[in-house]
C-alpha cells in the first residue's frame, strides 16, 4: 500500500482509532506508542509541523483524503425542466389545454351555420396559446432555478475560500484554508473555534469541548493527552487552547462518515418518498430534537418543517413571522375573501338574469344545451376571482429580497437568513459592541504605568528597555510575550511607512507591539519558552476577563503571569513594583489612589486599561511576595489548589493604556441612525470610563443629556428582584429606555437586555432589536435578537452560526447600510402592491360590471394572461430592483403594527382606480360614438375581435403602464420621474413592455383577441395613459387626512393560522374549486387554473430561493467540514415565513440533513 511505504500508520487504523473515547481512547493511543509516536509515523512534529511542500500535501490528500465532502452534482437544465413539469397544477393546465384544443373541433348540439365554421377555423389558436404559455412558464422556472443555483454555488465558493484555520507548517504559525488541511497537520485550537477535522490532542491548556452536535450531550468535555485525546470535526472549543494532530479529514472524519451515511440514506428516502402519495406528519425528526441534532437522525433540514401542517403545528410554528410576511399574509387573506365574494355574486347575478330572461320572459323549454351558458357564467366568476389574486406579489417579494441580498454582499453584509434583510428595515434599537465595530480594532499601547512612573500622553513617550530596572524589563517582556496566545503575532509591513500587520487577538497584538517598542524581540522569548513547557494556562474568557499562564523558572519553581482588565487584576494583587523596581505593599488605599490618578485618566481618554501581574512559587527561601512549597513532595498541584488560590496575592508590575480609535465614519453613521428613529446602545466588556469616552466620541451620548451609562453590576442590581434575585420585566422597563451604555457586561447581561427590550410592552409597538456579537457566549443574545449581526473578522464560528447576517468588515456603517436595504425591501413591496392592487381593483370591477351589464368580460382570457403573467412579472422585477436612497433614513421605522397599505397608498390606489374605471367604462358604453367605430357590445364570444374592445384592452394596458411610473413613489412625492434613469432594469423593462403591447395589438390578431388600430385610435389610448400622470398630481393634492385610518390595510399581524391557511391567498382555492366543471371548453377556466399555477410557481421560487440561501451556509460547512452543527442555529428561529402548496416529498428529498 502507498501509505505503508511512506507512513507508519494506515487510513483504516486512523479511522478506527478516532472511534474511541475517553480512557479507552487514551489506551488505544498508547498502543500506538503515544500521540508523539503517531505524529512521527505521519512524518510530522509538534513544534515544526509539516514542511508545507506541495508534493507532500498532495500525496497526503491522495492517501488520506482531502478535507472536503464532494458536493452533490448540480441538476442539469433538462432535469430542472422535467421537475418544473411535475408541478400538479401545470399538469392540470396541460390537460386543460389539450381538452381546449379537442373541444375547438367539437360541434355543439344546438346551433349551426356559418358562425360555427368560423369558430372552428380559429378556436384552436386559444388552446395552442395556452400550451405555449405552459412551455414559457416551464422554461422560465427552470432557468430561474438554474441561474439561482449557479449564483449561490459561486457565492458558496467565495465564502469557502475565506474560511481559514491556524496551522503550524515549517515551524511557523500560518493561516490555511480549511479545505487544504491534511492528515499530519498540527492545528492550533482556541476558545470559540469550530474544529475543521478529527485529531488527537498533543497539548492541552484547560481544553474543554462542546460535543453536543455529535453526541447530543450538552456537557463540556475536558480534553487532554491523559484524559480524552480525541477531538472531532464540527465540535466547538468552549474553553482553553491547545495543539491538535490532524488524523482524519473530509469523508473519513467522524462527521464526514455521518454525512456520507446521510447522503446514502437520502437517496433511499428519495425512492420511498416518490412512491408515497402523502407524508405522515409524525415521521422524521424536524422538530423532534429542539436542542440538538442526532447523528443518526433521519435526513431533513433541522428545524424546517416537512409540510405546512407541521410548520403550524410543530414547535417552529410558535415562532413569530417576520413583520412583512405577517402583513402580506393578512392582506392576501383579505383579498382572497373579497375576490371570492365578488366572484360568487357575479355567478349568481348572471345565472338569475339568464334564467329569468330565457325561461320566464321568452318561455323557452329546458335543453341540455343551456348547461353551456351556466358553465360560461361560472367561468366568468372564476375569472373575476383569478384577477383579484395578486399573484405577482410573491415574485415581487422574492425578487426584492434576492436583489437586496446580492447587493448587500457588496456592502459587507452576508445575509444568512433571508427574513433578516427585511426585518432590519424595521429595527428600532441596535445594541452594538464597541471593539472593532465602533472602533477600528487597530490597537496600540500609548500610555504605561511602570515603577510608579506614568509615561504619557503619547506612544512617543513610552520607555525603552534601558530606562527600566533589568528584572522589571524581564517581567514586562516575558509577561506579555509568554502570557498570550502564540497565534497572536505582529508582522512588519513590506513598505517602510506601512503599519505592521496584526494577526490574532488585537489586544495581545497591541501589547506585543509595546514589547517591540521597548526594543525587545518577543519571538526570541517565545522560542526560549515554547508553549510545550507551560505548566498550566487559564485562557481568557468573558467571565474571567483575564488570562494567566504558569511557566517553570530556570532556577527552580514556577511563575504565574496574569494580564487582564485593570480593576479585576488589581483586586487580586497584594504587592506592587514601585520606584526603582522595589516591591511595595499594595494596600486598598494605594489601589484607590492608583485608580484615581492613573487608570481613570487613561479611561477618560478612551483608553482600554490592562494590568499585568505575577506571582512566584519557589522551593527555596521565599520573599514577601513569593510562595514557598516543599519540593520533596513534588511540584505544586495547581489543579487541586483551584484558580482563585493560584491567582491571588499577585504582584502588579505594569498598567498599560491601549488606544483603539473610533472609526472615522461611525459618528456620522450613528447620527443617521438617530435621525432614522433608531436608538444605538453600546454594550461592551470595557471599563465604564473608557466606554463613556468612546460613546461620547461616537455621539451615542452627549454631555448634559439624561441617559444612563452603567456597568453590568449596577444593571443587575437595578433589574433583579432584591429578594429572589430573579429578573423582573417591570424593573427592566425602568432601565432600558434611558440606557445608552452598558459597560463591563457579561454575555448574560447582553441577553437579558435584548430579551427585556423585545418583551417590553411600554412602547407603542414592539421594539425590533438588532444585536452585534463576536464571542461564543454572545450566541444566546444573537439568537434572541430580531436580527443578529456576527463579526466576520473578529467573530468566532459559534457567533457566526447563531447570527442572521455576518458583517464581513466588522464595521458599524455596514449595519446602517443593512437598515437602508431593509427599508428599501419594504418600500419595493409597497410600490408593487400599490401598482398591483390598482390593476386588480380595476380589472375585477371591469370584469364584474362587464359580465353583469353585457354578459361578457371586456378583457379576454388571453389578454388577462398578458396582463397577469407578463406585466405583473416584469413590473415586479422593475419595481423590486429600485436602489435604496439616503432619503430612506430620514423617516422613522414603520414598526410592527403600521399598515402595509398606508392612507397615502390607499388614496393613490382608489384615485387611479377611479380614473381608469371612468376611461374603461366610457369606452365600453360610449366608445362607438366617441371614436366613430362599430359597437362591439353583444358580439358572440367567438366572433372576430372588434376595434371597440381592442381599444378597451389597449387603453387599460397603457394606463397600467404609465401608472407603473406613479407607483415608484409611495409617500406622496410629486416628482414621480425622480431617479427614473438611475435604474436601467426599470426603464428597459418599461420600454420593452410598451413595444410588446404595440406588437400584440398590431399583430396579435385572433390569438390575443385584438385587431390593429389606426394612428388616431393609438393616440387616444396613449393620451389616456399619459392622463394617469396628470391625474396623479390631482390625487396627490387631495388631503390624505380625509381617508384617515379607515383606509389602512394590514395594520396588525394575523393570528396564528389554522393548518388549512398557509399564509397566502391559497385558502380561497378549495372553496372555489366547487365551481369548476370537469369538462371545460372556455379559456376563462383555463385562466383560473393558470392563476393558480402562477401563484404556485411563484411560491416555489420563493421556497427554492430561501432554502438555497440557508442551505448555502450549511453546504459550505459540509464542503469544508467546518460545521456539523449548522442545523442547530435554525432550530430556534423561523426559517421560512411562507408556507407552500407544493408536494411534501420535495421537502424530504431536498437535503440530506436532520
Amino acid at each position: 500500500m502507498a501509505a505503508g511505504s511512506r507512513y507508519g500508520v494506515t487510513l483504516k487504523q486512523l479511522r478506527e482509532l478516532m472511534e474511541n473515547k475517553e480512557l479507552e481512547g487514551v489506551q488505544k493511543v498508547q498502543d500506538f506508542g503515544g500521540v508523539h509516536e503517531i505524529a512521527r509515523k505521519l512524518n510530522t512534529s509538534e513544534a515544526a509541523g509539516l514542511s508545507g511542500e506541495k508534493s507532500d500535501l498532495e500525496h497526503r490528500q491522495d492517501v488520506f483524503g482531502s478535507n472536503t465532502i464532494p458536493p452533490k452534482p448540480p441538476k442539469t437544465f433538462l432535469q430542472l425542466v422535467w421537475e418544473a413539469l411535475q408541478d400538479v397544477t401545470l399538469i392540470i393546465l396541460q390537460v386543460a389545454a389539450v381538452v381546449s384544443l379537442a373541444l375547438s373541433f367539437y360541434k355543439p348540439p344546438k346551433g349551426g351555420g356559418d358562425i360555427e365554421e368560423e369558430e372552428h377555423s380559429t378556436d384552436w389558436i386559444e388552446g395552442l396559446a395556452i400550451l405555449l404559455a405552459v412551455v414559457i412558464v416551464v422554461l422560465v422556472t427552470a432557468f430561474n432555478d438554474w441561474s439561482k443555483e449557479k449564483q449561490f454555488r459561486g457565492l458558496q465558493d467565495r465564502i469557502e475560500g475565506e474560511q481559514t484555520f491556524s496551522v503550524i507548517r515549517s515551524n511557523t504559525m500560518t493561516q490555511v484554508q480549511v479545505g487544504e488541511i491534511v492528515v499530519g497537520d498540527i492545528i492550533s485550537v482556541k476558545y470559540g473555534d469550530l474544529l475543521p477535522a478529527d485529531g488527537l490532542v498533543m497539548q492541552s491548556n484547560d481544553l474543554k469541548v462542546d460535543e453536543s452536535s455529535l453526541t447530543g450531550e450538552s456537557d463540556q468535555v475536558k480534553k487532554g493527552v491523559a484524559c480524552d485525546p480525541m477531538v472531532l470535526s464540527g465540535t466547538h472549543i468552549m474553553e482553553g487552547s491547545g495543539k491538535v494532530l490532524v488524523t482524519a479529514v473530509g469523508v473519513n472524519s467522524q462527521a464526514g462518515i455521518i454525512f456520507t451515511l446521510l447522503g446514502a440514506a437520502a437517496e433511499e428516502i428519495d425512492e420511498v418518498e416518490k412512491k408515497k402519495k402523502k407524508v405522515d406528519v409524525e415521521e422524521g425528526v424536524g422538530n423532534a430534537h429542539p436542542n440538538h441534532t442526532l447523528p443518526n437522525s433521519t435526513p431533513g433540514k433541522g428545524g424546517v418543517p416537512d409540510s405546512p401542517e407541521r410548520e403550524i403545528g410543530g414547535e417552529c410554528g410558535d415562532e413569530e413571522k417576520s413583520v412583512l410576511q405577517a402583513k402580506l399574509t393578512n392582506l392576501a387573506i383579505q383579498i382572497g375573501y373579497g375576490g371570492m365574494a365578488v366572484s360568487l355574486i357575479t355567478v349568481i347575478i348572471l345565472s338569475i338574469r339568464f334564467s329569468v330572461d330565457e325561461f320566464y320572459v321568452n318561455g323557452s323549454d329546458w335543453n341540455l344545451y343551456y348547461i353551456n351558458y351556466y358553465v360560461k357564467f361560472v367561468i366568468i366568476g372564476v375569472t373575476v376571482l383569478v384577477v383579484a389574486v395578486p399573484e405577482g406579489l410573491p415574485l415581487a417579494v422574492t425578487l426584492s429580497l434576492a436583489y437586496s441580498v446580492k447587493k448587500m454582499m457588496a456592502d459587507n453584509n452576508l445575509v444568512r437568513h433571508l427574513d433578516a434583510c427585511e426585518t432590519m428595515g424595521n429595527a428600532t434599537t441596535i445594541c452594538s459592541d464597541k471593539t472593532g465595530t465602533l472602533t477600528t480594532n487597530r490597537m496600540t499601547v500609548v500610555q504605561a504605568y511602570v515603577c510608579s512612573h506614568h509615561y504619557q500622553p503619547n506612544r512617543q513617550d513610552l520607555p525603552k528597555i534601558r530606562d527600566l530596572p533589568q528584572h522589571v524589563g524581564v517581567l514586562i517582556t516575558q509577561g506579555i510575550a509568554v502570557n498570550s496566545s502564540y497565534s497572536s503575532d505582529v508582522k512588519s509591513s513590506a513598505e517602510p511607512s506601512g503599519l505592521p500587520t496584526q494577526i490574532g487577538n488585537k489586544t495581545e497584538c497591541a501589547m506585543l507591539g509595546f514589547v517591540i517598542d521597548l526594543g525587545v524581540d518577543y519571538r526570541q522569548l517565545r522560542k526560549d519558552m515554547p508553549d510545550t513547557r507551560f505548566k498550566k494556562v487559564y485562557t481568557f474568557n468573558s467571565a474571567r476577563k483575564s488570562m494567566s499562564t504558569i511557566i517553570p523558572l530556570d532556577n527552580g519553581g514556577f511563575r504565574v503571569y496574569t494580564k487582564g482588565a485593570s480593576e479585576i487584576v488589581m483586586k487580586k494583587c497584594s504587592f506592587l513594583v514601585g520606584e526603582g523596581g522595589k516591591i511595595e505593599a499594595f494596600t486598598t488605599a494605594h489601589q484607590d489612589r492608583l485608580v484615581s490618578t492613573v487608570i481613570e485618566p487613561m479611561a477618560k481618554d478612551g483608553l482600554r486599561t490592562i494590568s499585568i501581574a505575577y506571582r512566584d512559587f519557589v522551593p527555596g527561601k521565599a520573599d514577601k511576595n513569593q510562595v514557598h512549597y516543599d519540593s520533596s513532595t513534588g511540584d505544586p498541584n495547581f489543579e487541586n489548589m483551584g484558580e482563585d488560590n493560584v491567582i491571588a496575592n499577585m504582584t502588579c508590575f505594569c498598567v498599560v493604556g491601549i488606544e483603539d480609535p473610533v472609526r472615522d465614519e461611525v459618528p456620522e453613521a450613528i447620527k443617521q441612525c438617530q435621525r432614522a428613529g433608531i436608538t444605538v446602545r453600546m454594550v461592551t466588556g470595557d471599563n465604564i470610563n473608557t466606554a463613556r469616552a468612546i460613546a461620547t466620541k461616537c455621539g451615542i451620548i452627549k454631555p448634559g443629556d439624561n441617559y444612563l451609562v452603567i456597568d453590568g453590576k449596577e444593571f443587575n442590581k437595578r433589574v433583579r428582584d432584591p429578594h429572589t434575585n430573579e429578573i423582573r420585566q417591570d424593573l427592566l422597563d425602568k432601565v432600558w429606555p434611558r440606557l445608552r451604555v452598558l459597560a463591563r457586561s457579561q454575555p448574560i447581561d447582553k441577553y437579558t437586555l435584548v430579551k427585556g427590550i423585545i418583551e417590553s410592552n411600554i412602547s407603542a409597538g414592539r421594539e425590533v432589536v438588532a444585536v452585534t456579537g463576536d464571542g461564543t457566549n454572545d450566541a444566546p443574545a444573537l439568537k434572541k435578537a430580531d436580527v443578529g449581526f456576527a463579526m466576520g473578522i473578529a467573530g468566532t464560528d459559534v457567533a457566526k452560526e447563531a447570527s442572521d447576517i455576518i458583517l464581513t468588515d466588522d464595521n458599524f456603517t455596514s449595519i446602517v447600510k443593512a437598515v437602508m436595504w431593509g427599508r428599501n425591501v419594504y418600500d419595493s413591496i409597497a410600490k408593487f402592491l400599490q401598482f398591483q392592487l390598482t390593476v386588480n381593483i380595476v380589472a375585477v370591477i371591469v370584469a364584474f360590471i362587464g359580465a353583469c351589464a353585457i354578459q361578457d368580460s371586456p378583457l379576454k382570457a388571453v389578454q388577462m394572461l398578458w396582463v397577469n403573467l407578463i406585466m405583473d412579472t416584469l413590473a415586479s422585477l422593475a419595481l423590486a430592483t429600485e436602489l435604496p436612497t439616503p432619503d430612506l433614513l430620514l423617516r422613522k421605522p414603520y414598526g410592527r403594527t403600521s399598515p402595509l397599505i398606508s392612507p397615502t397608498m390607499a388614496k393613490n390606489i382608489l384615485g387611479q382606480g377611479l380614473y381608469q374605471l371612468v376611461v374603461v367604462f366610457g369606452i365600453m358604453f360610449f366608445g362607438e360614438k366617441m371614436f366613430d367605430i362599430d359597437n362591439g357590445r353583444g358580439a358572440g364570444l367567438r366572433e372576430p375581435p372588434s376595434v371597440h374592445f381592442t381599444m378597451i384592452f389597449n387603453a387599460f394596458v397603457m394606463m397600467t403602464l404609465f401608472n407603473e411610473i406613479n407607483a415608484r413613489k409611495i409617500h406622496g412625492q410629486r416628482n414621480v420621474f425622480l431617479g427614473f434613469f438611475s435604474n436601467p432594469i426599470y426603464y428597459v423593462i418599461w420600454i420593452a413592455t410598451f413595444i410588446s403591447q404595440i406588437v400584440i395589438i398590431e399583430f396579435g390578431g385572433i390569438a390575443f383577441s385584438t385587431t390593429s388600430l389606426n394612428v388616431e385610435q393609438w393616440t387616444w389610448c396613449i393620451l389616456f395613459g399619459v392622463g394617469v400622470l396628470l391625474w396623479q398630481q390631482v390625487v396627490t393634492t387631495f388631503p390624505t387626512s380625509f381617508f384617515g385610518r379607515k383606509m389602512e390595510v394590514g395594520a396588525n399581524p394575523p393570528e396564528p393560522l389554522s393548518p388549512n391557511l398557509d399564509g397566502d391567498s391559497v385558502p380561497s382555492y378549495p372553496h372555489s374549486r366547487s365551481h369548476q366543471n370537469p369538462i371545460v371548453n372556455r379559456s376563462g377556466q383555463i385562466l383560473w387554473i393558470r392563476g393558480l399555477t402562477r401563484l404556485q410557481t411563484q411560491l416555489r421560487v420563493i421556497r427554492a430561493f430561501k432554502s438555497t440561501l440557508e442551505d448555502m451556509e450549511e453546504k459550505r460547512s459540509c464542503h469544508s467540514m467546518h460545521s456539523v452543527r449548522s442545523t442547530r442555529s435554525y432550530l430556534t428561529r423561523p426559517t421560512s415565513d411562507i408556507s407552500y402548496i407544493d408536494d411534501d416529498e420535495k421537502w424530504k428529498a431536498k437535503d440530506p440533513r436532520s
